[in-house]
């Protein structure tokens, strides 16, 4: 028994010694291989969270972004530039536009000058709410305004300033320039020959030849030669004698 048992051994060792070798080197590769790069072995399940590890560049993570600060310089140099524009913005006002009109250049208007419209004495006065002998047509009636004696053909003129605004026949008192002098005042000179030296829309000055003396009113054909002239203010006859100067 012991010899067969011997025999199998001598007859068998070598092939039992070359396993065995393999199989050490097989484990020491195993284990080996583990220890290079293979992870560990999970034999149990994991059951709870589990614990990351990081490196120290990521555990500690990127650097807090904090509150925008400006630059202390960089702000200081602002304000002043501010300060800088508002005291230039101060000191040097704003030029007028040329489409305003400078007060400074406009001369203020001196007062209006007056002049009578012929040289003569006066007829018949203005009598707006006393009655008068009417010398054409022999009864007692008002006299819208004053009749200033003259001659055929002399030339008549502008009270004061203003616009023509009518020149007009009328059936009654002849050929009629009618003048607005501004300010409510109106002006309407009759009895002028047939063609008015001035036309609706001119403007005249104190003096300004309108036209010449006629004989063109019937209403008032009895009478010598005159200027029959009316003045009207806001629309009311007044007195004409009163924006005639002295002589």
């Amino acid at each position: 028994m012991l010899e067969k048992f011997g025999d199998f051994v001598l007859g068998k060792g070598f092939y039992i010694v070359l396993f065995l070798c393999v199989a050490t080197i097989g484990v020491s590769g195993y284990y080996l291989f583990r220890g290079l790069g293979g992870g560990p072995e999970v034999t149990e399940p994991v059951t709870g969270n589990p614990t990351v590890i990081l490196p120290d560049s990521e555990a500690n993570g990127p650097d807090p972004v904090g509150p925008f600060t400006q630059d202390p310089d960089k702000s200081a140099s602002g304000t002043e530039e501010v300060t800088d524009l508002e005291q230039k913005a101060e000191s040097d006002p704003a030029e007028p536009s040329q489409a305003e009109p400078e007060e400074a250049d406009q001369e203020p208007s001196g007062p209006v000058v007056y002049t009578w419209p012929v040289k003569g004495e006066i007829l018949r006065n203005f009598s707006a709410e006393t009655l008068s002998l009417d010398p054409t047509l022999g009864d007692w009636r008002t006299h819208g305004g004053v009749d200033i004696a003259s001659t055929l053909g002399v030339e008549v003129v502008a009270l004061c300033p203003g616009t023509v605004s009518e020149v007009y026949d009328d059936g009654l008192m002849g050929t009629t320039v009618v003048i607005d002098h501004g300010n409510g005042l109106s002006a309407v000179y009759c009895n002028l020959a047939g063609q008015p030296t001035v036309e609706s829309g001119d403007t005249v000055e104190t003096g300004t030849i309108i036209g010449t003396v006629g004989d063109t009113a019937i209403a008032e054909s009895g009478m010598p030669a005159h200027l029959h002239l009316e003045v009207s203010l806001n629309g009311i006859l007044v007195d004409p004698s009163e924006y005639l100067p002295d002589r």
